[in-house]
């Protein structure tokens, strides 16, 4: 509610904000240059999104079809990064791939030309993070989907002709699709606010909305401007997560 209130302010002459109330920041939150910003978020949490569910699908099934001593081990594995703060995971991945680091130093050892820039900051890098941090959160609710799946059906696929393909999209997928839905809101709506792996993997030329917010609240100082881009962008997660949760209705209904 206070978010909601100081986005109808106006900007204060030092910083802050004067309680001239007004819609003036939600009209600067639709200019061309902060939507190609939102534009570019949503292409980055969707196929972030996209990547942990096609890897967090093959990553439950091996886990949930391995031998029973060995799943417990895995499912730590998957579960142990949440251990570790994410600033530190993500700048150990940036002094691995940054200069003189690593990567570069083998790179150079071996004689192989690039470009130490755009090697240490670059999209597939803030990819590369934002898969890492979320897959977790794809890959244990369709781990729990796939031990309560009767892999006997896989089985009685296969001795009616049909192909991996087919098993997939007609026996498998149907039977994890809350699980898939429920990975796919949890890894959508914290992608679309982040902001410390575009700034530390991506570069300048990498702002997304969390980064955008983020600069107006901390060197701008435009809070009301600010808070206008927070109030759009819990709108636009609460009309996903509507959208899902009217999605999954109709079809449990039907």
């Amino acid at each position: 509610m206070i978010v909601l209130a100081v986005s109808f302010a106006t900007r204060g002459v030092y910083g802050g904000f004067a309680w001239d109330l007004s819609f003036a920041n939600f009209g600067r939150s639709f200019s061309a240059a902060y939507l190609g910003i939102l534009l570019q978020s949503l292409i980055v949490a969707t196929v972030t999104t996209a990547l942990c569910m096609v890897i967090g699908v093959l990553m439950a099934w091996s886990m949930a079809t391995a031998e029973p001593e060995y799943r417990y081990f895995y499912v730590c594995a998957v579960a142990l990064p949440f251990l570790t703060n994410l600033v530190i995971r993500i700048y150990a991945v940036r002094v691995f791939v940054g200069f003189e680091g690593p990567l570069q130093t083998l790179l150079t050892a071996l004689g192989i030309p690039f470009d130490p820039f755009a090697l240490s900051q670059n999209q597939w890098l803030v990819y590369y993070g934002m898969v890492t941090t979320y897959l977790p959160f794809m890959v244990l609710p369709l781990y729990g989907a796939f031990e309560k799946f009767d892999f006997s059906l896989v089985e009685a696929a296969q001795d009616l002709g049909a192909g991996p393909w087919r098993i997939l999209k007609d026996v498998i997928l149907p039977n994890l699709k809350k699980a898939l839905v429920s990975g796919a809101v949890l890894v959508f709506v914290p992608a679309m606010g982040e902001y410390v792996i575009p700034d530390l993997l991506g570069g300048a030329k990498n702002m997304l909305l969390g980064n955008l917010i983020t600069e107006q609240f901390l060197k701008s100082r435009d809070w009301p401007l600010g808070s206008a881009l927070s109030v759009l962008l819990i709108f636009i997660l609460l009309m996903v997560a509507f959208a899902v949760m009217r999605q999954t209705g109709e079809k449990r209904g039907h």
